[in-house]
């Protein structure tokens, strides 16, 4: 028997909306609400709206939490300043990845808390996960995945929109960083994150205040041209911004040094004698990826209209060189895109001869850097 799908806070409001709904990770999520090029283009000019309630945010809380967090995670977690955020991954004791996190640093020095961040469809297996690395830790997991609603305001309008329905100070407020407040009377933690390449904003909020927010957000961003947006814009916008998605880019297969991430990897951590689980595995694949990696993850642009997909072969000279992990129509670039793993003779930018096998037909593909697109800051 199937499980049923769950639903967000604001499933009665996105219906109402029009909106064209799909199973994303065991949620009943919003595609889009019209045409997700519009989308698209809105997030990029002007302010988008997302309901992204589906991620899973656990709080770890106690006098070691910072210390579980370094041991449990590839990143120096000790090392975030209060009302920071921080980009990191949970890996195997292989070096596989479970998933990439956003941790937040919240509390005070006296009662530290942090807000781990998850994507939908790990979420169950990083809680199990700190569930079971805390054991020795004086440290609390904690499951909040029904505590927060969680709505983004992205593009370049967002500041302006979210500066006329809060007293928040959000020019102090930098990228990756959060801070509690009051947005349109709603409590919540404002964070400057987001997925989209673009400026924008994350709120936390109590389920019970997701709908008041989303309508008082919509009214503030009308003149401003905010629309609704759904995760089809959502994919293509972080395609073009090159961040990575769980299950394309990044799964247990691959070390973060295999997906060009090794940066988000801290062995210099003082904590717990410098221990993490997946430390030795992942100093192995740093070394490897020093002198030889065997693919990089790389951009490629289409000559022709063709789209290519996930698992379609990147090929050269009749070999089979790579293989597509995302691809899709570019709305800002006018042209198919796509991101891939190839070997690292073909990785160079501007390296020709290279194609997508797609049906049977290898279409020209040029190899770029990563990303395609990138926001005037």
């Amino acid at each position: 028997m199937s499980t049923p799908l769950r639903h967000t806070a604001l499933d009665a409001l996105h219906r109402s909306l029009g909106a064209t709904m799909t199973d994303f990770a065991g949620w009943d999520m919003p595609l889009r609400y019209g045409s997700e090029r519009d989308e698209h283009h809105a997030v990029r000019t002007r302010a988008g709206l997302f309901d992204l309630s589906h991620m899973g945010e656990i709080t770890v809380s106690g006098p070691e939490a910072a210390a579980l967090l370094d041991y449990a995670l590839v990143g120096n977690i000790g090392t975030v300043g209060a009302g920071r955020a921080r980009y990191t991954m949970i890996c195997r004791e292989d070096g596989g990845i479970l998933d990439d996190l956003i941790v937040y640093r919240l509390g005070t020095a006296e009662t530290p808390e942090y807000l781990v961040v998850a994507n939908a469809g790990n979420a169950q297996i990083v809680l199990d996960a700190l569930t079971e690395r805390a054991d020795g830790f004086d440290a609390e997991v904690r499951d909040d995945r029904d505590a927060y609603a969680l709505i983004a305001v992205q593009g370049p309008e967002s500041p302006g929109i979210m500066k006329s329905v809060t007293d928040a100070d959000l020019d102090g407020l930098k990228y990756y960083a959060g801070l509690p407040g009051t947005v349109a009377g709603v409590p919540a933690l404002i964070a400057r994150t987001g997925y989209t390449g673009e400026d924008g904003f994350e709120l936390f909020v109590q389920p019970e205040h997701a709908e008041g927010l989303w309508r008082a957000l919509t009214a503030a961003g009308e003149a401003a041209g905010l629309v609704p947006c759904g995760l089809a814009c959502r994919d293509t916008l972080r395609l073009e911004a090159g961040m990575p998605l769980y299950g394309h880019e990044l799964t247990t297969a691959l070390t973060p040094f295999d997906a060009g991430l090794g940066r988000v990897v801290k062995f210099e951590k003082t904590s717990n004698d410098g221990r993490f689980v997946g430390r030795e595995a992942l100093a192995t694949a740093a070394k490897r990826a020093e002198t030889a990696p065997p693919r990089r993850l790389v951009g490629l642009i289409a000559e022709g209209r063709r789209v290519p997909r996930a698992g379609y072969e990147v090929v050269a000279g009749g070999e089979v060189i790579g293989e597509v992990t995302s691809g899709a129509p570019s709305p800002t670039l006018g042209r198919p895109i796509a991101i891939a793993y190839v070997d690292a003779a073909h990785a160079a930018p501007g390296t020709g001869g290279v194609g997508v096998d797609i049906r049977g037909t290898h279409e020209p593909y040029e190899v770029v850097a990563l990303p395609f697109y990138r926001r005037r800051k």
